[in-house]
């Protein structure tokens, strides 16, 4: 009996657990009543397996039956909306069940409810089963309640919300429904006659401000027909399918009323940087309006918190320079402050506070109201606004105007008066209050800066002096917050009727940013551009002048350290270049923080840094500033969520007042550094006698490949660049090989850096331009030409292209033959693009009107790739081959097929030749093929080979 006993509660426990417990709010649905909110009565409960087991509410008889309803489709897990309705009459009712497909009042601000079909099937527990009738606007049911019937519902849902269930009587759903259409029809009239008439006026008046507000009454009346259902009738889209339209319309009014209020403030013309702004936000818009194709949700909130931030931010931009007086904003105020109205009112129906039938269709009208609001202040300042006749102008009128147009300030000095008078505009850009800079000459030159100051006194003073002349000159002028803006002064005397000067007059034009620029050219030219430190250049120029000041009775003997990061070109290959940079930079920060203002640091090659120390004398205290950057570097680095630990091998030279040039300072500190390196690095090592058989070697090295340049053992090979839609040879890459007598083949990777460290990079460079030329006019002789588009790729290194030997050197290969160059391409990567950017496109700007093809190298693992690809004149880019090779152990990446896809998208779209690199297998190049990319180069073709051997290979071709 006990068994019995346990067995039941099992049991029990078991079905409590399988069928869901209902306590159903049973709605009693009257005879007289139009419609019934069922939104706060319904149950939502997931679906299991594809359906929902439930019990029903309980009839007269006061049974509660087990039902069990099944998705509509197999292999679907909905969700499910219970209720259950009674019809206490003694007559059958027949009733609407109504799930709109959209509902603005309570959709949210964050990824609002943008719509969407809400109920796809309904399954009553007993009595007739409701018929889905045809709607437009929701899902309607027809449902039959006998008398006294009491029926529990299911509600297949087809999305994961249902804002809104309502039980109409048919009559008056269709009165409800009707009432709204006379309403909607005179709103798009309304919204569609302001487009068509603010179109007209742009066209008739030819102001940029129409275009502005017509864009914004478009963009609105798109709004109008999405929200009222009318573009989705005429496209035949679903319910869901209306979502990315209504995403893009919210965000088209963002954009567009945005656009109106820049355009018609004219805030171009208050600042370059507000033109900068524009052009950034114009972008962002564009770009918000495409990504609501693919995320609605969250299109629509940004669309959303973006135009609340617009209606506050313009208010108070308006109210700003409406208290100054700007016409423009003054008429603006009104409108602007019904904007603020609207929003918050908007703001009050998607929260839900605000949530009746008439809120969503008042929201439509206040943005017509807005409409009509913007077109109305945008005509009347066009015509209030008075226009200049070109045609009846006086030349003294038409050199105002072009004076006003050129920007310029006016400066006139009354030397009789002695009175100052400038451009109001001039003391807006100082910050200063209008009329704040006039007044005696002595009160403006205090304002010039100290260093320019007895030089303009000195030129007004001869001008005065002279009666005649002019000056041109720059000067500095202090700032309402004490920063100085440059300024060209460009002034001359006018003389009155006694022959003697009585005023000054001329203008002054803004160069800040000119100066800038140029300064910033002179500073990229001496300075590393990812650290901003020193580069070699300037490093040995500062310590030539250490030099100087050590050789002098008492002067101080600097100390130098050379420092180099063990081991950088495999952490660089591991983590990626970019990171590489970040763990550069960070490097650069720790040796800085060390040193002392009298000291200098320096980036001189790529893992490389150079200090000179001339803080320290002892050599107890130069040792130990060695100590705390090698301990300094030893520190983890954070990188993401692990870190990482380098050590340096640290070179130390001490300079001993014998006559050593800079060159062989910093040299003793590479040997100490190279002999630190030999004994297994992180360590600190001071030039001693010891590296003297290092710099034999290093000598002998120098010496070995000068010889073999002269002597003929490097020559170069070319590895095949292939078509691999064709089969066919499209170019090729030459590579420098060299053959020694003793040593055999010398990998590139060892002759290479030791032609950059003895200066004899530009014969390496020069020799491989000079054999691939020569090679390509033996394959055009014996050939009878070459294919057209055939080329020969060539490496140039950063020394090369950082200097004006290479113009030169191309120029005389050119002029031997016409033919040539557009067979010749050279290849840059993009760190060397990065080390000097301004001399690198005037250097690529040269070479590509020679008619050589530029090629941009390793695309896409340096800082600014992109921004190359319009600012220098590259016509190929090249995919290293991290991006196409795939790997034994993890097969394709789920990120190589896009990036190449998107690559070759950019390069068609360029009109750019696109080569990958690296092609190892067969599998890479179908795949390679698969995603379009029709040029290739690697091992799957076959190594480089010689010039003879290249040539029959291409000759066959031809024969074919």
């Amino acid at each position: 009996m006990r068994h019995l006993k346990a067995l039941a509660m099992w049991l029990a426990f078991a079905l409590a657990m399988i069928v869901p417990a209902t306590a159903f709010e049973v709605i009693s649905v009257p005879q007289d009543v139009n419609a019934v909110n069922l939104s706060d009565v319904i149950e939502i409960v997931p679906g299991s397996d594809g359906k929902v087991q439930l019990s029903t509410a309980p009839g007269e008889d006061g049974i509660i039956r087990r039902i069990e309803v099944l998705a509509s489709e197999r292999g679907t897990n909905p969700d499910f909306a219970l209720f259950a309705l009674r019809n206490e009459s003694d007559q059958q009712i027949e009733r609407l069940l109504v799930a709109p497909f959209y509902r603005l009042p309570g959709s949210g601000l964050i990824q609002p409810d943008l719509g969407d079909e809400r109920v796809k099937a309904l399954t009553p527990s007993a009595g007739i089963r409701p018929v889905k009738l045809v709607d437009s606007e929701a899902d309607v049911f027809e449902v039959t309640l006998d008398p006294g019937a009491t029926v529990t519902f299911v509600a297949e849902l087809q999305s994961n919300k249902l804002p809104e269930l309502y039980l109409w009587q048919p009559n008056a759903y269709r009165d409800y429904v009707n009432s709204f259409t006379l309403f909607r029809g005179v709103v798009l009239g309304v919204a569609s006659l302001a487009a068509v008439f603010l179109t007209i006026m742009f066209v008739v008046k030819g102001r940029g401000v129409f275009p502005a507000t017509a864009a914004f009454a478009w963009a609105v009346l798109v709004y109008l027909l999405i929200d009222f259902g009318v573009l989705g009738r005429l496209l035949g889209l679903p319910a869901g399918g209306v979502q990315p339209l209504r995403a893009a319309s919210e965000a088209g009014i963002a954009t567009t009323l945005a656009g109106f209020l820049f355009i018609y403030l004219n805030l171009h013309r208050w600042h370059l940087r507000f033109v900068h702004l524009a052009l950034g936000l114009a972008t962002l818009f564009l770009a918000l309006f495409a990504f609501a194709f693919f995320q609605p949700e969250i299109a629509a909130t940004i669309s959303r918190l973006v135009l609340a931030m617009l209606g506050i931010s313009g208010f108070f931009l308006i109210l700003l320079l409406a208290l100054r007086g700007y016409d423009r904003a003054v008429l603006l105020v009104p409108t602007w402050i019904i904007i603020i109205a609207w929003l918050f009112y908007c703001w009050l129906v998607i929260s839900g506070q605000v949530s009746n039938d008439v809120a969503q269709p008042a929201v439509g009208g206040g943005l017509v109201l807005v409409v009509m609001l913007l077109g109305f202040t945008a005509v009347q300042h066009a015509f209030s606004e008075g226009q200049v006749s070109i045609g009846t102008l006086s030349e003294v009128e038409r050199r105002a105007l072009a004076l006003t147009g050129s920007g310029d300030f006016v400066f006139d000095w009354n030397i009789e008066r002695d009175r100052v008078s400038v451009s109001d505009e001039l003391a807006t850009r100082l910050g200063e209050k209008r009329g704040a800079l006039k007044g005696a000459i002595k009160r403006w030159l205090d304002r010039v800066h100290p260093d320019d100051r007895d030089r303009f006194r000195t030129a007004f003073d001869t001008l005065v002096e002279l009666r005649r002349g002019k000056v041109s000159s720059d000067m500095r002028i202090a700032s309402h917050d004490g920063s100085y803006r440059s300024f060209r002064m460009r002034v001359k005397p006018v003389l009155g009727g006694d022959g003697q000067v009585n005023r000054i007059v001329g203008t002054l034009q803004d160069v800040t940013d000119d100066r800038a620029a140029r300064e910033r050219l002179l500073h990229d030219a001496v300075h590393d551009s990812l650290t901003g430190l020193p580069n070699r250049m300037l490093f040995l120029d500062r310590l030539e002048r250490a030099l100087v000041r050590a050789r002098t009775p008492g002067g101080t003997k600097p100390a130098v350290f050379l420092i180099d990061i063990d081991r950088f070109m495999e952490l660089e290959e591991r983590i990626g270049h970019s990171a590489a940079d970040s763990v550069l930079l960070a490097i650069s920060r720790r040796i800085s923080r060390i040193m002392r203002p009298l000291d200098t640091v320096a980036r001189v090659t790529g893992d490389q840094f150079a200090v000179i120390l001339a803080s320290e004398q002892a050599a107890g205290k130069i040792a130990e500033t060695a100590e705390q950057i090698r301990k300094a570097l030893k520190a983890p680095f954070n990188f993401g969520d692990r870190d990482l630990t380098l050590s340096a091998s640290i070179g130390v030279t001490i300079y001993d007042s014998n006559p050593a040039t800079a060159a062989d300072v910093l040299r003793d500190a590479e040997l100490a550094m190279y002999y630190a390196k030999r004994l297994g690095g992180d360590r600190i090592e001071a030039y001693r006698a010891s590296a003297r058989s290092i710099s034999a070697y290093n000598r002998a090295s120098e010496e070995d490949l000068e010889r073999g340049m002269k002597q003929g053992e490097l020559h170069v090979q070319f590895q095949p660049v292939m078509d691999i839609q064709t089969g066919q040879i499209a170019g090729a890459e030459a590579l420098m090989r060299w053959n020694h007598p003793t040593r055999g083949a010398v990998n590139p990777d060892e002759f290479v850096p030791l032609a950059e460290r003895s200066g004899q990079i530009e014969k390496l460079g020069r020799l491989a331009f000079e054999q691939s030329a020569a090679q390509a006019k033996e394959w055009m002789s014996s050939m009878g030409g070459l294919p057209e588009d055939f080329f020969i790729s060539v490496n140039l290194s950063p020394t090369q292209l950082a200097t004006e030997t290479l113009l030169n050197d191309m120029r005389n290969l050119v002029s031997q033959d016409k033919n040539l160059a557009r067979h010749l391409k050279l290849e840059i990567t993009e760190s060397q693009v990065m080390t000097n950017p301004e001399h690198s496109a005037y250097m690529l700007q040269a070479l590509r009107n020679l008619g050589l093809g530029l090629a941009l190298d390793d695309f896409g693992t340096g800082h600014s790739s992109l921004s190359y690809l319009h600012r220098f004149p590259f016509d190929t880019i090249k995919i290293p081959a991290p991006f196409v090779k795939i790997s034994d152990a993890n097969g394709i990446s789920h990120t190589q097929g896009p990036i190449i896809r998107a690559v070759v998208a950019l390069a068609t779209d360029l009109d750019l030749m696109l080569i990958a690199e690296g092609v190892e297998t067969l599998d890479e190049i179908e795949r390679l093929r698969q995603l379009n990319c029709r040029y290739a180069q690697g091992f799957a073709f076959g190594a480089a080979m010689s010039g003879p051997e290249f040539g029959k290979k291409l000759s066959a071709q031809l024969a074919r």
